[in-house]
């Protein structure tokens, strides 16, 4: 569904269901931070750090997430990273995230990998702290706290050398690594030259690096221009890797923009849904049907005959022309795959289904509706249910008058009028349970497993009058509150970007 359209359903969403948690400024999101420590063998001394866990996180839960380790930890960094993931999360571009605050002693020995005599204070002391955190911090956060043992680590200046020195190292620690301007000039480009040689051990192993510095000559002064040298030779395949240099920015406030673009980085392709429009129905013969996807298409496949796309299958375009029955699957690709999502939708082949009579004493300006107590389960237990309460759905009747605090069904039925031979697309909100019939075929039953704020459904159909059923349940988890009718497309439309709500002068009722 394109964007204007989308911003309208999604606005009724949120206003009407509760949903905007995204747009809540009022409510509080604390972060429960937690302070530990570990006696290290490794270090041969007791170290400290702190675990955020995320806001939405409950003690004895099974969920699991992924972890963010924070070099240089404390309020210097982790005071700017939370906010930071905790907003990109909120867009839906991140997953709920621990993150790990790891508490230095000496940075200049702990960050760095040689003795530099010219160095004012001891140094080369970076072997043994990622033996600590590889082989004592990780395996403890993996065992204490709710990880799934995806990691990445952040970590600026020298902590940023030492995140590029752990991906040679110990590449198999962490998935991602994001470093703000490194020290890569440290001890005559070691690490850059460890590159050289270490990359192409990296394999296939499927590992992101992001790496940002400051435009001009502190690019070439930090050694990052020699490090992305580097890696446009030797990078093999499976590394993800970008370098960015950011004008006008110090070595500290660069801290900010690689954060946010570094977490986007890692997380790249990863959204909260994937959807086409329509998202199923029925192809006519000899009457193609063109799916939409209006989303970035960069990262997504699609396949037609029921597999499962790989990165080899057909790019998707913003249009696909559909010629005959089909099971269309879309695949959005991530930097990290557990993240890859898809979307099902099954296009079987039909006729037109054929108008009824037109129906004797109804008027336009509206569908009936009934509500009844109880929800659906308890309504098919009984032997005609008596509705409490009958209308016209017309432009006065408004559903939020009706009880949120109990559970009830809702019926709108009558007839729509199709004014031309066509397909036309339904767009029905999210609502467990919904139901929406139309010609007496059932098109549309809104599940948990759909997992899109709509669903679309093509339609062929003729000129004439249809009868059109939608059943609606409220209950106290999920109140009814969003439009109770379906949106629609109809023939002349020329995209989805053309969906708008039934007219009340196609809407009949007696």
């Amino acid at each position: 569904m394109p964007a204007k359209f989308s911003l309208v359903v999604l606005l009724v969403l949120s206003n009407l269901t509760n949903v905007a948690s995204a747009q809540d400024t009022l409510l509080p999101a604390p972060y429960h931070g937690r302070l530990d420590s570990l006696q290290s063998a490794t270090l041969s001394q007791k170290r400290y750090f702190q675990v955020f866990t995320p806001p939405e996180y409950e003690p004895g839960s099974s969920k699991r997430y992924d972890v963010l380790y924070v070099l240089d930890g404390g309020n210097w960094n982790i005071g700017l990273i939370a906010p930071i993931q905790r907003f990109i999360q909120a867009q839906g571009h991140m997953p709920p995230t621990l993150i790990v605050s790891i508490m230095g002693i000496d940075r200049n020995v702990e960050l760095t990998p040689t003795h530099l005599s010219s160095w004012q204070a001891p140094t080369g002391g970076a072997d043994k702290f990622l033996g600590y955190i590889k082989d004592e911090l990780i395996p403890y956060i993996n065992q204490h706290y709710p990880s799934n043992g995806d990691n990445t680590i952040w970590g600026h200046s020298l902590g940023g050398m030492f995140v590029v020195y752990a991906m040679l190292k110990a590449p198999d620690a962490f998935k991602s690594y994001i470093a703000a301007d490194p020290s890569l000039w440290w001890d005559a480009n070691y690490v850059p030259k460890l590159a050289s040689a270490a990359l192409p051990s990296l394999g296939d192993r499927k590992v992101t690096l992001s790496i940002t510095g400051r435009e001009g000559s502190a690019l070439h002064d930090m050694g990052i221009d020699t490090m992305e040298t580097i890696l446009r030779k030797m990078a093999p395949p499976g590394l993800a890797w970008s370098v960015a240099a950011y004008p006008g920015e110090t070595h500290s406030s660069i801290r900010f923009k690689t954060t946010y673009d570094g977490l986007r980085f890692t997380y790249a392709g990863l959204t909260e849904h994937i959807q086409f429009d329509p998202m199923c129905g029925i192809v006519a013969k000899d009457k193609p049907i063109t799916i939409w996807y209006d989303d970035d298409t960069a990262r997504v496949h699609y396949t037609i005959d029921g597999s499962v796309p790989t990165e080899s299958s057909a790019k998707a375009d913003r249009k696909v022309t559909l010629n005959a029955a089909a099971v269309v699957t879309y695949k959005r690709f991530t930097n990290r795959s557990r993240y890859d999502k898809t979307f099902t939708g099954v296009f079987k082949a039909g006729m037109t289904l054929q108008p009824a009579a037109a129906p004797k004493r109804a008027v336009p300006g509206g569908f009936n509706y009934a509500y009844y107590e109880g929800d659906s389960a308890q309504l098919r237990n009984l032997n005609k249910p008596v509705p409490v309460k009958t209308g016209v759905a017309d432009s006065n009747f408004d559903v939020k008058t009706l009880p949120l605090d109990r559970n009830y069904t809702l019926v709108v039925s009558g007839w729509l009028q199709s004014s031309e031979d066509g397909y036309y697309t339904f767009y029905f909100a999210n609502q467990k349970g919904a139901k929406l019939y139309v010609g007496d075929q059932l098109l549309i039953q809104y599940t948990e497993q759909t997992g899109t704020p709509y669903i679309s459904y093509i339609v062929p159909l003729g000129k004439g009058f249809y009868p059109i059923r939608v059943e609606y349940v409220n209950n106290k988890e999920q109140p009814l509150g969003m439009p109770y009718l379906p949106f629609y497309i109809t023939p002349q439309s020329s995209s989805s970007n053309d969906a708008k709500p039934i007219p009340l002068g196609m809407e009949y009722h007696r």
